[in-house]
This record gives C-alpha cells, structure tokens and sequence, in this order.
C-alpha cells in the first residue's frame, strides 16, 4: 500500500515560480527523486508518492510550508491504495492509490475544500474527511507566522518551546501564542488519529 498526493497550487500565477518552486522541490526531495516518486508539471501542479502512514503529515507540511509565503495556498487530493503499474515516472504509473488520489483531486474545486483523502473505506474516509473540513477552517487562515511556527514544529518535533523561539529568533511567550493560535495540538491530534486509523495501532 502506498499514497499519492496530487496537488496544485492555489494563486501560484500571482507569485513567481522561483519564490516557491525550489522550496517544493527541496522538500519532494526526500522523498526520492523526480520522476520517479514526485513530478511538477503543468507549471504548478505536482504528484508525490510516499508511504500511506505519513500521507496525511506529508501533506499538511507542504501546506504549512507554502502557506509560509503570504497569499500562497494549496489544494490537494490523497489517494491510498495499490500501485499495480510502475511507469517512467509518478504521473505514469497507476494502481488505485493514483485513481483514488486523481478522482478526489478532481472534485476539490468544485466542494471548495482544499484538502481530502480517499482510502478506498467508506467509513474511514468519511470520518477523516469530516475531521479534515473542521481542521480546514482554522488552517486555510493560517498567516505567515502560524505556518512558519507549524513547519518548524512538525519538522523538528523535539524542539522545546524555548528552542523554537531561539529559531525563529522570538520571545518563548510569544511561540506559546502563536502556536495556540496555529492550533498545532489539533493539528497534532487530526495526525495521531490518522496514524491509529491506517496503522490499527
């Protein structure tokens, strides 16, 4: 089993491609490398494998990071499923994790969400997507600052408060207020389900 992520960036046409493409791609990076297990194409849009544990993380920190550029957001479909054919590169291969990802991707512009996942159960998928539009409301309005200290929190989860404010060069008052208002616990909480949820631990 493993995770697609199809993705687009949401205002990328009011921003230069270099302010945020060497970001994305230093990121995808560790996934492996292009185009085998991540391709950007079409300008701003982009397909990521990765294991389906780490599905929902993976995405919510590309979130957290291009929503460190002001006006920047994006708009992403998971799929979580079998990978029955291994092409050239990501966006030509298949197997239901690249379907579930592309046919969920598809309808996020029309329910106006910009994050769902498809796992291929009804239940599961209805519980995690529930949870993912209440999580929306609060991380679609993230600012610069709340996804600055969210990138930084999920990246270095060993991090003190105090740490982090050294970072970021800030009062360790003023972490413990930003990360309230980011709601990282929710955040933190939304990924712990989703982890018990695929894993059955």
């Amino acid at each position: 089993m493993i995770a697609i992520i199809t993705g687009d960036i949401i205002n990328s046409e009011n921003h230069p491609s270099a302010q945020w493409m060497d970001l994305l791609k230093d990121y995808f990076k560790q996934f492996g490398a292009s185009p085998m297990n991540w391709e950007i194409y079409r300008g701003d849009e982009f397909q990521l494998k990765v294991t389906e544990k780490n599905a929902l993380f993976t995405a919510i920190r590309i979130k957290a990071m291009l929503k460190t550029i002001k006006g920047l957001d994006v708009r992403m479909g998971i799929g979580i499923g079998l990978e029955t054919y291994i092409g050239t590169g990501v966006t030509e291969s298949n197997g239901p994790a690249y379907q579930r990802s592309g046919r969920n991707f598809e309808t996020l512009k029309e329910s106006k969400v910009n994050l769902s996942i498809a796992t291929g159960e009804i239940e599961h998928d209805r519980t995690l997507n529930l949870m993912l539009r209440l999580a929306l409301d609060f991380m679609d309005n993230w600012s610069v600052v709340s996804a600055e200290i969210v990138t930084l929190s999920l990246d270095y989860p060993q991090y003190s408060q105090k740490e982090i404010a050294q970072q970021l060069g800030i009062k360790q008052s003023a972490v413990s207020q930003r990360l309230k208002r980011a709601r990282l616990d929710l955040v933190l909480d939304v990924l712990s389900y989703y982890k018990e949820l695929i894993t059955g631990k």
